[in-house]
């Protein structure tokens, strides 16, 4: 059986808590915060611009190797300008579970994310885990967190 693994981002913003929330919470900022050579696209047949509760988001990615799949996520949780959590329904990961949190800070915003995630195939899975996918995340967030910077300006 396979470890359910914790993975932790924090970055400082300066915006407004508005100005975050309204980018964090579209997702079709998604794809601008993605690596391009994930190859990243909403398939979804009318995404919204601002999420809600129950929405489903399906969409292509290439995480590992250049193979393309599907994933689709259900935004499970929101409280408007402090948090939202998406979580797998279909996808490449036995467990998905992702919280992005925004508070109002001095001079800004503060977020944090915190995943949760679980890879497939037991033991296998965990030294797939420890060889590729977790670096491959820290790779990913680092992207995500440059792209904020050059959005919003470095914190």
């Amino acid at each position: 059986m396979s470890k359910l693994y914790t993975f932790q981002t924090k970055q400082f913003i300066p915006a407004t808590i508005d100005e975050v929330w309204d980018f964090i919470s579209s997702p079709k900022n998604l794809k601008r915060i993605t690596p391009p050579y994930m190859g990243f696209d909403i398939v979804s047949e009318s995404p919204v611009d601002t999420m809600y509760t129950g929405i489903i988001v399906a969409y292509k990615v290439s995480p590992m190797f250049g193979l393309k799949m599907n994933w689709v996520t259900e935004i499970t949780h929101i409280e408007d300008k402090h948090y939202f959590i998406d979580e797998q329904r279909f996808g490449p990961y036995t467990f998905w579970h992702h919280k992005h949190f925004i508070k109002a800070v001095s001079g800004g915003v503060e977020m944090t994310d915190i995943l949760h995630y679980k890879v497939p195939f037991g033991w296998i899975g965990d030294i797939v885990n420890f060889l590729f996918i977790r670096s491959k995340l820290q790779e990913i967030f680092n992207f995500r967190f440059k792209k904020v910077e050059e959005i919003f300006g470095k914190g």
